[in-house]
């Protein structure tokens, strides 16, 4: 895995606003920091470089793991995942109560493979609606 400088981090970092680019939860309202994840894996060629890089917490980022596709549960066609690079999260993803549903087959299987909707990640979104710190002014 090839190291990414602190200077690369930092400017993922604050392109995301210190977010999560998947689900969107602040990287101040966790115990641990957000890691900078590959969307296109190294081992599926993805270069090491801004434009496949985005910040990612560690619930997102291990469900992810090096997958960029999966089945949508609602035709069982392949779709891509959710790229924070090149796709818009309103035009893929819409946010009822705490739940954040997948409108599209790529919101689909990235609500579904990234395991959004657990209930535990549902709870912990839904205190952070409580204190209005959830979801980013983006998403409003």
């Amino acid at each position: 895995m090839t190291s990414i400088s602190n200077a690369l981090r930092r400017l993922v970092t604050l392109r995301a606003r210190n977010s999560c680019e998947y689900c969107l939860i602040p990287q101040d309202s966790r115990l641990f920091g957000f890691e900078v994840d590959h969307i296109i894996a190294e081992k599926h060629h993805g270069l090491t470089e801004d434009r496949n890089l985005c910040l990612s917490c560690l619930d997102c980022n291990r469900h992810k793991g090096s997958d960029f596709a999966s089945f949508d549960p609602d035709t069982g066609a392949i779709a891509l995942l959710f790229n924070p690079r090149l796709d818009r999260w309103n035009e893929h993803f819409r946010l009822e109560n705490a739940t954040i549903e997948g409108i599209t087959p790529t919101g689909r299987v990235t609500v579904f493979l990234l395991q959004f909707n657990d209930p535990d990640r549902v709870s912990f979104r839904s205190a952070l609606i409580e204190l209005g710190r959830y979801p980013p002014e983006s998403v409003h």
